[in-house]
């Protein structure tokens, strides 16, 4: 692991880069603490595809084509057990 200070990485900025194309991260420091780390665009797009979440809709698709899924089935009174029975209360839309 590469490790610069800010001041180092001014002035030797493109072995750095050389160093990241080459697969090693660069660590960036500030007073000895780390404060950025600089990767190939390889590594940076790896990492950001880990990323990606799929939308809830999606989600909720893939779960129900898996062959395990059952869904549940709520019982009539379960439901209205829980539900909020009182009145409706009037509401204004702030100005």
């Amino acid at each position: 692991m590469a490790e610069a200070s800010i001041a180092d990485a001014k002035t030797q900025l493109t072995r750095l880069i050389h160093r990241a194309e080459r697969g090693e991260a660069v660590h960036i420091t500030r007073r000895g603490k780390p404060v950025a780390v600089l990767l190939s665009e390889d590594e940076y797009a790896r990492l950001r595809k880990g990323q990606a979440q799929p939308d809830f809709w999606n989600l909720i698709n893939e779960m129900r084509s898996d062959p395990a899924f059952e869904p549940i089935e709520w019982p009539k009174d379960d439901v209205d057990a829980w539900r909020d029975r009182r009145p409706t209360r009037d509401f204004e839309w702030p100005e």
